[in-house]
C-alpha cells in the first residue's frame, strides 16, 4: 500500500516541478529544487514500480493532470495545479513552494507508518529516506518562502 500510494504523490510532485521548470523568471532557489525533487523522486518511483510488478500488485496509474485523488493526503486538486499554470514569476515560486510543502507531511507519515509497520528491508529503507529527504525540503522551502515573502 504504501508504493501504490506514494507513487502518486511523487508523479506529482515530478508534474509540479515540470510546470514551474517550464516558466520564465523564476527564482533560482526555486528551479534548483524543483531539479532536486525531480532527480531525487523519479528513481523512487521506478523503483517501487519494480517492487509492485515483483509482487504482482498494480501501481495505480496517475495521468499527468490527474491531481487530487480521492483519499490521498497532500494530493493537489485540479484547481490547484490550474492555478500553478496559470502563475507566473514570483507568484508561481511562491505557489509552488507552497503547494509543495502541503504534501510533504503527509508522505512523511505515511513514509513512517511504513517504518513502523512495513515488512520489506528495501520498502523500509526507501520510507526512512524520504522521511529524511522530504523534511530536509520541507526546511529548504520554508526558508526561500520567507526569503521570498520579504522580497
Amino acid at each position: 500500500m504504501f508504493s501504490q500510494h506514494m507513487i502518486p504523490h511523487h508523479r506529482q510532485a515530478i508534474e509540479m516541478s515540470d510546470i514551474i521548470l517550464g516558466k520564465q523568471g523564476i527564482d533560482s532557489r526555486v528551479t534548483d529544487m524543483a531539479e532536486q525533487i525531480k532527480a531525487a523522486q523519479g528513481p523512487e518511483i521506478q523503483q517501487m514500480q519494480s517492487w509492485l510488478a515483483g509482487w504482482g500488485m498494480p501501481t495505480m496509474p496517475m495521468t499527468p493532470g490527474a491531481a487530487g485523488m480521492p483519499g490521498m493526503d497532500g494530493m493537489m486538486s485540479p484547481a490547484d495545479m490550474d492555478a500553478l499554470n496559470k502563475a507566473q514569476g514570483v507568484q508561481a515560486s511562491k505557489l509552488y513552494l507552497t503547494q509543495m510543502v502541503e504534501p510533504h507531511p503527509g508522505a512523511i507519515s505515511m513514509a513512517q507508518n511504513e517504518i513502523k509497520n512495513g515488512q520489506f528491508p528495501g520498502v523500509i529503507a526507501l520510507a526512512k529516506s524520504i522521511v529524511s529527504s522530504q523534511q530536509e525540503e520541507i526546511d529548504t522551502m520554508n526558508q526561500i518562502l520567507t526569503v521570498l515573502g520579504a522580497s
